[in-house]
């Protein structure tokens, strides 16, 4: 009795993982696949073992986290013709023309080749166009169901999605988001018509082995704020004729990316047009730069962490320092005698960093700056990101600290510089930049992308510290204290760097590369922007071309995220 008692319980647990495995395989079918085989479905108008080109999406999300598609499927024909069938070439060349737009020679060429059954005349031929030219029932025309990646942003964000093309053989990603996730968007394409009891009871992992990292990219760019943001490089690109302008705006808590921007760009549709491919590249990420005296409020907070200076602390400004030989200047060469650390932030005074530098000494100086992050890679989602040069910070000479302490001789990313001046406002922390915040699986499942900061880099207080003495840079330095938001506290810097020879001889006398940060609201920011405009013409300063632009683009985010006034 007993041993028949067992032998049931055994059946039964058998019975019921078959059950589970049918009932996994289903929901695998008919949830998992379900678009697949709507794709497939669909394949009547399509030639003989020609495979529809099928890719997962990406997604924008606005603030109110409606899902907005950046790449998705176009749906639509391949146009077709069997030479021998046709009689009048000339009156169908007329028929389908009257349509879509065809060159009246190419076609005659190939409807002129009798012993070719199958000649490709249009590509890419919209459904509603389709369906018109299938209506003309022309013996020997052809359609053939065809879909391809679209970006309905066009320009925008075109050097963060990039794009699906071929390289031999092979079509994937190749540049931006469409590279980076190549292994998640990408489709494994596989027989969906084999037999269903053989999968059953094939092994289940194997069965989600093609599908459990197939999904779509859910990102953190806001397409209003792209829009605007691209809007506003584009205007300062035209206005001062520079040869790049690029943007940044992150969330400095987070390190999402909420907007990115760069000009020159290009269009994602139509980006076989381009004749110089290094338009392609995203400069945020891949290009570094010498950016200047923004990057003078990192060693004010290296200084008051280290408890060496405070904001109250004077040195004697002569207008210039000599070190190992080599003579530095301030920006006017004017000599200010006794001044105060605030005074040589608000008047980005180079004397004054240099001060701040020989205070922490060459050890403690080099150990701030990488632990802001700036001798490492982000690891942001996007590829080909550059690596900083920080060599200079290794030298056994002087000159070189005291250089990069106002942000020459050492080159950054533009995403390495907004995640480091990121924590003079966050606390303290340095964040993970990224551009997705969440992937949602073919399986069901997904994953949310982690936020949690990397390491603490600053102390709250300096960060507070930091944040009050660039408030005041805004509110009595910057555009002499036009800039002053008299309801929100807005923290920020602008930067000039003179441009270095590509040969190594040295800098340009009249190139000059302007930068800008500021978040706000500076005591619990909500937003960090970053603006950088290469060699603008008939100008010299950054407070000139970029002041303006951010103030423009922090009104709009306080506006449109409805931020309560902090003042």
């Amino acid at each position: 009795m007993k041993h028949t008692e067992k032998r049931i319980r055994l059946i039964s647990i058998i019975i019921l993982g078959v059950v589970f495995v049918i009932i996994g395989k289903l929901y695998f079918l008919q949830i998992v696949k379900h678009d697949d085989f709507v794709l497939y479905a669909d394949k009547q108008y399509s030639k003989p073992n020609n495979a529809i080109f099928n890719r997962g999406s990406i997604f924008f999300e606005t603030k109110d986290n409606r899902l907005i598609s950046a790449a998705t499927l176009k749906n639509g024909f391949t146009i077709a013709i069997n030479p021998k069938m046709l009689t009048d070439e000339e009156g169908i060349y007329e028929k389908i023309n009257a349509i879509i737009p065809l060159e009246k020679e190419v076609f005659l060429q190939k409807a002129m080749k009798k012993n070719d059954p199958y000649e490709e005349i249009a590509k890419r031929v919209s459904e509603e166009d389709g369906k018109k030219i299938e209506g003309l029932k022309i013996p020997g025309l052809r359609l053939y169901k065809e879909q391809w990646r679209y970006y309905p942003g066009g320009f925008e964000a075109s050097q963060v999605l990039g794009f699906v093309a071929f390289k031999g053989d092979e079509l994937a990603g190749r540049y931006g988001l469409e590279r980076f996730y190549e292994e998640t968007l990408s489709r494994s394409g596989k027989d969906l018509y084999a037999n269903f009891f053989v999968e059953v009871f094939s092994n289940i992992k194997k069965t989600f082995k093609d599908d459990e990292m197939e999904g779509d990219l859910i990102s953190t760019i806001e397409p209003v704020v792209l829009a605007n943001l691209t809007e506003s490089v584009r205007k300062i690109q035209e206005k001062w004729s520079s040869s790049e302008t690029g943007g940044i705006i992150m969330d400095p808590m987070t390190g999402e990316i909420i907007a990115m921007a760069s000009v020159p760009n290009f269009d994602l549709n139509n980006f076989k047009n381009e004749e110089d491919v290094s338009v392609f590249r995203n400069p945020l990420i891949e290009e570094v730069r010498e950016m200047g005296s923004i990057i003078k409020p990192l060693i004010v907070a290296a200084g008051l962490d280290a408890g060496v200076i405070s904001s109250e602390s004077t040195f004697f400004d002569k207008g210039s320092i000599t070190l190992d030989t080599k003579t530095i200047y301030n920006f006017d060469k004017k000599v200010r005698g006794q001044v105060s650390i605030q005074t040589a932030l608000s008047k980005s005074l180079n004397t004054g960093m240099v001060y701040i530098f020989q205070r922490l000494g060459k050890e403690k100086f080099r150990d701030y700056m990488f632990n802001f992050g700036l001798s490492e890679k982000t690891n942001i989602d996007l590829p080909n990101e550059g690596q900083n040069l920080v060599a200079n910070l290794k030298s056994p000479r002087d000159i070189e600290y005291a250089t990069a302490s106002f942000g020459q001789g050492v080159a950054f990313t533009p995403i390495s510089v907004i995640r480091a001046l990121a924590t003079l406002g966050n606390g303290g922390n340095l964040v993970n930049p990224h551009v997705i915040k969440r992937i949602n699986y073919k399986t069901g499942l997904h994953k949310t992308i982690d936020t949690k900061p990397l390491r603490q880099v600053i102390s709250p207080e300096t960060s507070t510290e930091i944040s009050r003495m660039l408030v005041e840079v805004v509110d009595t330095a910057l555009l002499d204290g036009k800039a002053k938001n008299p309801h929100y506290s807005v923290a920020a810097k602008t930067g000039t760097a003179q441009i270095a020879k590509p040969d190594g001889g040295g800098y340009y006398d009249d190139r000059y590369l302007h930068s800008f940060f500021g978040y706000f609201p500076a005591f619990k920011p909500r937003f960090i922007v970053f603006l950088y405009t290469v060699h603008p013409k008939g100008v010299t300063y950054a407070s000139h071309t970029l002041t303006e632009p951010f103030l423009d683009i922090s009104k709009f985010l306080l506006n449109y995220y409805e931020v309560a006034p902090d003042r």
